[in-house]
């Protein structure tokens, strides 16, 4: 079994308390880490304090430079990278590969923007007081900010809190999931070969009472969380005077219109709607198709989602695989049952086995059940027909959540129209919710969070404006 050394600033270290990593696809054991206690976690933010001296005097060209050894030496290994991923979150490897890459561009944009942190010249000769005075607005680093990151993308929502942390020159420190701690300290290694100070980064795995000390402690200036809506508002609740950043739920809605290509809307909601068996905030969770063509839709799409490749997630022929754990599989085979008890049409799927749950097709649902109105973190989705454009997008604004939308659509009406009045982050044309790229502005309305990630997006929450006046 091997065995994993939390990283605690800037010191690879062993604890009392011994975590096993299991892969949720046999439930085996496969690897062995530590889980940090109060002391360690008092050490990491002393240490990041330490660091943050000398961060703030590092040139933009050396944290860029840094940031691009970051990705480099991820590229080099992502195969072992994705092997971590595929084998602690259950993902299977197309998707792990993607997510390794993926990290790889992450910390190539940090050190791009690392290079253009914002700074500003103002005329104050607006108003008469300012006559002959002029104002310099320069950004300064928060300080060191306390990172949480989920389960679903272990290694790339870990990035998009280091890398803009890093680039602002910000150290922090991060509580990965617990069912999910490996790619991040496999990402230790490579961080502590760079310049940046030690104490810049620590990644620390520990139970809930623990991290939830980094939620409260006046050490940290920022806290940046990415996860479920029910916890994520609650420790905004607990704070204190610390900046937040949260990056949380979701139960999309895409609209497929009669003026769409069906055929390339049926393929890709397939993939939004099953990609990583659904374990994404952004899934296409709720299909609204125009009742002229939800026959046609549904003809091409159960079919496909039929024929989605069941297997370990090291396979490289694998498109689905088990769920986290048990539970969660529990959960959504319980969701689907009191729909179907409610009125809901079971078009495929509805079983489960053990941790798998197997992808999952409703109709006739209302938006007061589970699987419409939460977000249910799994695979299933469901179709609904429509009538009016209008009706459609009153539908996907009928939650609680609102973090992206998709729309497939050839009517330039339709998506102003969408556009100007779907209530999300972000509206994705002629594609899923799913989709996203790591340097565009990421981040919800409503339940679905507060702030931006995306890589220049998350460095201006992690620094401070301030003006010279002259």
């Amino acid at each position: 079994m091997e065995c994993f050394k939390i990283y605690c600033g800037g010191d690879f270290i062993e604890t009392p308390l011994t975590l096993f990593v299991s892969n949720p696809y046999d439930g085996k054991d496969f690897a062995q880490t530590w889980l940090a206690e109060e002391e360690e976690l008092k050490f990491a933010s002393d240490k990041a304090k330490e660091a943050f001296a000398k961060m703030k005097l590092m040139a933009a060209y050396e944290k860029s430079e840094a940031l691009n050894f970051i990705a480099s030496e991820i590229s080099k290994n992502e195969e072992r990278f994705a092997s971590l991923i595929a084998q602690e979150a259950a993902k299977p490897w197309k998707y792990a590969l993607a997510e390794a890459r993926r990290a790889v561009q992450t910390f190539k944009v940090a050190a791009e923007e690392a290079k253009r942190l914002p700074m500003e010249y103002i005329r104050l000769d607006w108003a008469v007081e300012g006559k002959g005075r002029e104002g310099l607005v320069k950004y300064f680093p928060i300080g060191p900010v306390a990172g949480i990151s989920p389960f679903n993308f272990p290694l790339n929502l870990a990035a998009h809190k280091i890398a803009p942390a890093l680039a602002a020159g910000c150290p922090i420190v991060l509580k990965p999931a617990s069912t999910t701690p490996l790619a991040t300290l496999e990402l230790a290694k490579i961080i502590d070969k760079t310049e940046f100070p030690k104490g810049s980064y620590s990644v620390l795995p520990m139970k809930r009472n623990i991290g939830d000390l980094i939620v409260t402690s006046d050490d940290f200036k920022l806290l940046t969380f990415t996860g479920s809506s029910e916890v994520g508002w609650k420790m905004k609740a607990r704070a204190g005077k610390k900046k937040v950043v949260l990056e949380l739920g979701g139960n999309a809605g895409t609209i497929v219109s009669q003026s769409s290509d069906i055929s390339h809307a049926v393929s890709r909601c397939v993939v939004g709607g099953f990609a990583y068996q659904g374990q994404i905030c952004i899934h296409a969770q709720r299909i609204f198709v125009h009742k002229d063509v939800f026959e046609t839709f549904c003809e091409q799409f159960i079919p496909l989602v039929k024929k989605l490749n069941y297997g370990h997630p090291l396979s490289h022929d694998t498109e689905i695989t088990a769920m986290i754990d048990e539970s969660n599989a529990k959960r959504v085979e319980d969701w689907v049952n009191e729909a179907q008890n409610d009125g809901a049409k079971l078009l495929c799927g509805g079983k489960r086995n053990g941790a798998y749950y197997e992808p999952t097709v409703l109709t006739n649902v209302t938006p007061d059940m589970n699987v419409s109105c939460q977000e249910i973190f799994g695979p299933v989705v469901t179709l609904q027909p429509y009538e009016s454009f209008e009706e459609a997008v009153n539908q996907v604004n009928n939650t609680n959540y609102g973090l992206q939308a998709g729309i497939f659509t050839n009517n330039i009406k339709e998506l102003d129209y969408a556009f100007n009045n779907i209530e999300v982050g972000g509206l994705i044309h002629n594609d899923v919710p799913v989709f996203r790229t790591d340097h565009m502005p990421y981040g919800g309305i409503k339940d679905s969070g507060i702030g931006r990630e995306g890589i220049k997006y998350a460095i201006h929450d992690m620094m401070e404006p301030k003006i010279l006046v002259k």
